[in-house]
């Protein structure tokens, strides 16, 4: 087996990531609470699992495409580190002028594996120049 991705049923009303076909790049990630999302609000839902995700990767959670056409719902704050083991908890953010109901076992985010670096920072005096130079929003046209 090459370097797993490791799932622990914390609840058991909790479904184990799936994928929705053998090329999709993210896992879904589904809900374990029936919760409503008002307008423009935002909310912290429990999915009831927790994760160690493999060595040299991170988790992003990400939206659902048909969650954020149809409802507006969008998915922030969503990193997992390889040395978190506590809930993996999803916060959905409803950018629509309409309530938002999800339901029990609903795929709700998409966990996205990604490779990680992390190297030494060395301060330095000078950055090299570049054409874009501290040139900031927008500066590219």
């Amino acid at each position: 087996m090459t370097n797993p991705l490791y799932i622990k049923k914390l609840d058991a009303n909790a479904t184990l990531p799936t994928r929705g076909s053998s090329e999709a790049a993210g896992y879904d990630i589904y809900s374990i609470d029936n919760v409503n999302i008002p307008p423009f609000g935002r909310k912290l839902i429990s999915t009831g699992i927790a994760m160690t995700v493999p060595e040299g990767t991170y988790g992003q959670l990400a939206p659902r495409s048909g969650l954020a056409v149809k409802k507006g719902i969008h998915v922030g704050a969503g990193i997992i580190d390889r040395d978190y083991t506590g809930e993996v908890k999803v916060l959905l953010m409803n950018l629509s002028s309409d309530p938002v109901d999800i339901e029990l076992n609903e795929r709700i985010a998409q966990l996205i594996l990604k490779k990680i670096e992390t190297p030494e920072i060395v301060e330095v005096e000078e950055l090299n120049d570049t054409l874009r130079g501290s040139g900031g929003f927008g500066s590219t046209g």
